[in-house]
């Protein structure tokens, strides 16, 4: 009897423990040990240029431009990319222009977590140093009858509670359902 509690209590153990301990991955297996124990590693830090660099409009325009490509997504983007460039992007730079005080650029942030899937976020626009969102840049979909479908482009403001749809611009899809964001 006492082998068989042992025996089970050792099952038991593995089981319960069964992908709690990952052995550390070597990061060149072919790598022979000598070369892995060479000495003394010398590293130096480089200060880029990019780092240094103090943020201007121009790139936080930028960086929404990338969200919002990222939420088209090749799928969608491929279709109605050169049509929110020339349409929906001026529109954009506009918006951050007008809540960006100059004196005050390198303290804006434009965040980077689109939504997928049928969510409308695009991008906020945020106060770096207080975290307040100042705007919420969106894009749904709407389906008009007997036209098809819309891509609606807009904001919300903090004033109104991201409540009211400022309108930056509209771009039609097809008659057929669109693919899911990012996809």
């Amino acid at each position: 009897m006492k082998l068989w509690m042992r025996k089970l209590f050792v099952t038991l153990v593995a089981i319960m423990t069964l992908g709690l301990y990952i052995p550390p991955a070597q990061i060149n297996p072919e790598a022979s040990e000598k070369e892995q124990v060479s000495g003394p590693v010398e590293t130096e830090t480089e200060e880029t240029e990019a780092f240094l660099a103090p943020v201007t409009v121009e790139d936080l325009t930028e960086r929404a431009k990338e969200q919002t490509i990222a939420k088209l997504g090749p799928r969608i983007g491929a279709k109605v990319e050169d049509e929110v460039i020339e349409e929906i992007f001026p529109q954009i730079e506009t918006v951050i222009e007008s809540f960006v005080d100059d004196g005050n650029v390198p303290m804006y942030e434009i965040t980077e977590d689109p939504s997928a899937g049928y969510g409308e976020r695009i991008f906020n626009l945020i106060h770096g140093q207080t975290g307040e969102e100042l705007a919420r840049f969106h894009v749904r979909r709407d389906l008009r009858p007997g036209e098809g479908y819309w891509f609606n482009f807009h904001y919300h403001v903090k004033e109104d509670g991201y409540e009211t749809h400022h309108p930056l611009g509209e771009i039609y899809w097809d008659k057929n359902t669109p693919p899911k964001w990012m996809s």
